[in-house]
């Protein structure tokens, strides 16, 4: 199977022309600890470079995309809506974390098991038919819908690396 061949010649060409990357993270929720409540924080986790549905990182490992915030100050509570008070508190939960201001996080990301044997079986994002890996690149997309993970890959990291204008 070629999916660590395809994984590791696409983390050396995002890197070889420093294409942008992101922080990932993981969300440690608000707990007690001995003495105080601690708020909720980011662990830093290492860079992943966005590809859609997917993150790749340095090591050439891939994840299944989840949440993403930025390292802002949360402000005051507005009691607007849940949805919204979640929000604050992921952006403050990454401003508290090591991440520079304003900086993109990405948190709660499944590591993606690349077992070929796994694969063949997944109703994931990433799949194997016919010895062929294939996206799903979208909750919604059927099998029929799937693009090669080669094209995939090309197509998403072309994006990163030289992004439209006005982006």
């Amino acid at each position: 199977m070629r999916i660590g061949a395809l994984l590791g010649a696409t983390r050396d060409r995002l890197s070889a022309g420093h294409a942008r990357d992101e922080a990932l993270a993981t969300f440690v929720p608000q707990h007690r600890g001995r003495l105080f409540t601690k708020k909720a924080a980011m662990q830093p986790g290492g860079r992943v470079w966005r590809l859609g549905v997917l993150l790749l990182d340095t090591n050439a490992d891939l994840y299944v995309t989840g949440h993403t915030t930025r390292a802002l100050d949360p402000g005051r509570p507005a009691y607007q809506s849940v949805s919204a008070e979640q929000r604050r508190e992921y952006r403050g939960a990454a401003f508290r974390g090591k991440f520079a201001k304003g900086e993109t996080v990405n948190f709660d990301a499944t590591p993606i098991e690349l077992n070929v044997a796994h694969l063949r079986n997944s109703s994931g994002v990433l799949f194997v038919r016919n010895d062929t890996p294939l996206v799903r690149w979208s909750t919604t997309a059927t099998d029929d819908a799937a693009i090669e993970l080669a094209d995939y890959l090309t197509d998403r990291s072309d994006l990163l690396l030289e992004p439209p204008e006005g982006t």
